[in-house]
């Protein structure tokens, strides 16, 4: 069996692997819209299509990159974050565990302890009115890195 460079995998970009994406930190759209560009399918869908959603739910929407993947807020602070793993993404709702209702399913690791979110390998994971209506709640009270409202 021949093991040819061209026959083995792209690899997979860093955050895919479990590790935080080499994005550079950057504040506004492009920098967002660039790594959600560097996603490979069907992760690339899946951010678009969260990215799409929380346009569509959030006046005012701010985006950046940090650790590696992209953060979403209102105002100055930053509420939830989106991110591309091997085999899904990751939405994450800063302090969800104290401020929404429901609660979120997934528990991440290193992201602080009220941090809650889901995991989404397709974009039929993709539930937009409770990812939306806890987007509306998250952003309702002061963001991580913000001035207190």
């Amino acid at each position: 069996m021949s093991t040819r460079k061209t026959d083995a995998a792209p690899p997979l970009p860093e955050a895919m692997t479990g590790r935080a994406s080499p994005a550079k930190a950057a504040e506004g759209d492009e920098p967002v819209f660039a790594y959600i560009r560097s996603l490979p399918q069907p992760q690339r869908g899946i951010a678009e299509a969260v990215d799409a959603l929380a346009a569509r739910t959030l006046p005012h929407l701010r985006r950046s990159v940090k650790w590696g993947m992209a953060y979403y807020g209102v105002g100055d602070g930053w509420c939830f974050s989106c991110g591309g793993f091997a085999s899904h993404v990751k939405l994450m709702f800063v302090n969800g565990a104290t401020v929404l209702d429901p609660v979120p399913p997934v528990t991440p690791i290193g992201m602080g302890k009220a941090t809650r979110g889901v995991e989404l390998a397709s974009l039929e994971d993709i539930d937009e009115h409770q990812l939306a209506e806890w987007m509306t709640q998250i952003t309702s009270v002061p963001g991580v890195g913000g001035a207190r409202r």
